[in-house]
């Protein structure tokens, strides 16, 4: 579904010219769970961008479905750190943007957007506005928005990052029934070993600046998954460690 070819970024600036990333090569099937981590600084953000069309490449080419991305597409959505609701808007009014972007009919969706909302167990919220709700809430409001278009890729630059840590594990919970459920490929940037581990198929460890592909450690876990008691702990927490060892190897 997603190739990167010899993908590389730079960035100019009033010093000179900064390697973001260097010759990236990198595959997700379709409905994969890809996680990507690394160093601060790595370009795990920038990655995100360029395979969501919002910065072309400095060189290498980006594809998604065998076709060049060339800028934001309809069937590709991004999940950011913070919410970025529109606080003068409902809920509901909320997930229904990404329709009113595209000139989609907002009668036919009004009804998917009710059910990603029970989904969330956010029903009974759609009519607030976000300062009404929790941290937590409004980034699951953000999720129903960015599920509301049935995107066949969601891009997640790490969404979970400024919530508690019970709320990140409902959520990545959550995600995980998502994932199955609509079956997207997905790639997540976090800092979260444990968080990489629980919910992705692979997880792509990216070098220091230049951000390069160090290594790619698959998962191979069933799923759900839990952190708390659950029949796989002792794997989840053997690739935790063994992922911890390589990130600790990567800023050598």
């Amino acid at each position: 579904m997603i190739q990167l070819r010899s993908v590389s970024r730079e960035f100019s600036n009033r010093r000179g010219t900064v390697q973001a990333l260097l010759a990236i090569d990198l595959d997700a099937a379709d409905g994969e769970f890809v996680a990507v981590v690394g160093r601060s600084g790595c370009g795990k953000s920038t990655l995100l961008r360029l395979i969501a069309g919002l910065l072309p490449p400095s060189s290498g080419e980006v594809l998604i479905g065998g076709l060049p991305v060339t800028g934001p597409r309809r069937d590709v959505a991004m999940l950011f750190q913070r919410p970025a609701l529109l606080p003068w808007r409902s809920v509901l009014d909320n997930v229904l943007l990404p329709v009113e972007i595209f000139g989609l009919p907002r009668s036919e969706h009004r009804e998917q957007a009710r059910q990603l909302l029970a989904m969330m167990g956010l029903d009974a919220f759609h009519r607030r506005l976000p300062h009404e709700l929790s941290g937590g809430m409004q980034q699951r409001v953000a999720l129903c928005r960015s599920l509301i278009q049935r995107p066949k890729v969601l891009l997640m630059d790490e969404p979970f990052s400024a919530l508690d840590a019970l709320t990140r594990e409902e959520l990545s919970i959550e995600l995980q029934r998502i994932h199955l459920e609509y079956a997207a490929t997905v790639v997540l940037v976090t800092h979260s070993i444990d968080e990489a581990v629980l919910l992705a198929d692979r997880v792509v460890v990216l070098s220091p600046s230049p951000g390069q592909v160090r290594t790619v450690l698959d998962i191979g876990i069933p799923r759900p998954r839990s952190l708390g008691h659950d029949a796989h702990r002792p794997d989840l927490a053997r690739l935790s460690a063994e992922l911890h060892e390589l990130l600790l190897a990567s800023s050598g």
